[in-house]
């Protein structure tokens, strides 16, 4: 991100604030597995297809994900393969966070 241009630094900021919600980080998991629509999606997410067609929107918009339209359906796979990088990258961050926590409340914690 060195000596980026404040236009680029805002593009940047789009793109995580694209990932910055849970149920759109659902929807990348399932897609992770196999394309799928509309449908599909809100019934696996527990969502309007209304809901989950804002956040594809929102995903489509930002290239992490491509749609074709088959017939009377739309279909939605990955675009962008890399996100899954960024997103294990993430979760394995977090993941030793937790467990660093852990291992500080556990040192407090009596024995038993």
């Amino acid at each position: 991100m060195e000596n980026l241009p404040p236009e680029a630094l805002t593009e940047i900021a789009a793109y995580f604030q694209a990932l910055s919600e849970p149920t759109r980080l659902q929807i990348l998991n399932l897609l992770r597995q196999q394309e799928r629509n509309v449908g599909e999606l809100a019934q696996l997410c527990g969502f309007t297809a209304a809901n989950i067609s804002r956040h594809l929107s929102m995903l489509t918009k930002h290239g992490l994900v491509a749609r074709e339209s088959r017939g009377t359906s739309a279909y939605y796979r990955i675009a962008d393969e890399s996100v899954y990088e960024l997103c294990d990258l993430v979760c394995g961050k977090i993941a030793w966070q937790l467990q660093q926590t852990a291992r500080k409340h556990q040192v407090f914690s009596p024995s038993e």
